[in-house]
């Protein structure tokens, strides 16, 4: 498993960034702009992980922010922490078999959400391209709010 960012939504993406790249120094590595979900993420890293960050291998911040307007209550704001697992099917029955609810199967081959005992939100993807879809995961349901 690899550590791959942290997910932060921005409620102003300007003030936003002015924070954490004009007064915490930190970097854009990229940007992503989608249209059809309405929402920019950008990723942020420290300076001195200048050198992975260009091969995206350094963890980063991932602010998210959402073209429509919305109010983040109750801890909204912060999103999730993602993981890069080798294979994500081994992964998520290694987790079931060991009691943990999966709030997102990997019902797409490349992607998972669970919790963590203290309520945050832990994200799983496939290193590479999606797994081929397969069963039970394409089957299985979502549990609560990830």
């Amino acid at each position: 498993m690899r550590y791959l960012h942290t997910m932060v939504r921005a409620q102003n993406l300007t003030q936003s960034l002015d924070f954490y790249c004009n007064k915490l120094d930190l970097l854009e590595s990229h940007r992503l702009e989608n249209e059809t979900g309405r929402f920019t993420l950008v990723y942020l890293y420290a300076p001195q992980d200048e050198i992975t960050a260009q091969n995206n291998e350094t963890p980063l911040l991932e602010l998210t922010y959402n073209w429509d307007l919305e109010t983040y209550a109750a801890g909204r704001n912060f999103g999730h922490i993602a993981f890069a697992v080798k294979d994500i099917y081994a992964k998520c029955q290694e987790l079931i078999n060991h009691g943990v609810i999966l709030n997102r199967p990997p019902r797409d081959g490349y992607m998972a959400f669970l919790k963590s005992p203290d309520n945050i939100s832990i994200e799983l993807l496939q290193q590479g391209e999606p797994l081929e879809i397969m069963e039970p995961w394409l089957s299985m349901q979502n549990h609560g709010a990830w």
